[in-house]
């Protein structure tokens, strides 16, 4: 395997996502009212959520970018009073990709074309880059065009005095995934 090689082979490639993956579904309310608190305030909460990692391993799994280890998707109910459930695709990314966006729009709809209910995509930017900040995708051609839009968090903002003081004082505990790279000196993907 040549240098070239070690530096693309995702399997050599330190797992910066997991910690996320694994407080989201005990903590998922609390990540909500943290991160995307507007999005919070719709979901009925005397539901229980229903986590669905299968299903998204399944839509993802014929990525060209061979296995990628799936996000967290879960099934909750609009508090809007209709029996509608809600997909919500959470994202945690570690790395500035130049497809993400792509990537972002390709779940969506294969999410929404395999179980024919509304689909919430949410972004959440683990990378160090201040310059990475996808928020859409768009394709045009001949007339025919799409736009599709996703709430993205970037927790380098959270860096700033201001917003540290913030986490600090939350008693939510969601702030302590949130501040613990920072607390034990981990400074992103390297």
């Amino acid at each position: 395997m040549t240098a070239d090689t070690e530096a693309t082979d995702s399997s050599d490639k330190p797992d910066y996502d997991s910690p996320w993956k694994e407080a989201l579904e005990p903590f998922f309310p609390e990540f909500l009212a943290l991160l995307f608190p507007a999005i919070h305030a719709q979901i009925d909460w005397s539901v229980a959520p229903v986590f669905l990692d299968k299903e998204l391993q399944q839509i993802g799994g014929n990525s060209p970018r061979g296995r990628r280890y799936a996000d967290k998707l879960v099934r909750v109910r609009a508090k809007d009073g209709s029996d509608l459930y809600v997909l919500i695709h959470v994202e945690i990314q570690g790395d500035a990709e130049s497809d993400f966006s792509a990537r972002m729009f390709l779940y969506q709809t294969r999410l929404r074309d395999c179980h024919k209910i509304d689909v919430v995509s949410l972004a959440v930017l683990t990378d160090t880059s201040p310059s990475f900040r996808p928020k859409s995708f768009r394709h045009a051609r001949w007339g025919c065009g799409i736009v599709f839009r996703f709430p993205v968090v970037k927790l380098l903002d959270y860096t700033t005095p201001e917003r540290w003081a913030e986490l600090e004082a939350s008693d939510n505990v969601f702030a302590l995934v949130v501040m613990a790279p920072k607390i034990i000196n981990w400074s992103g993907p390297r």
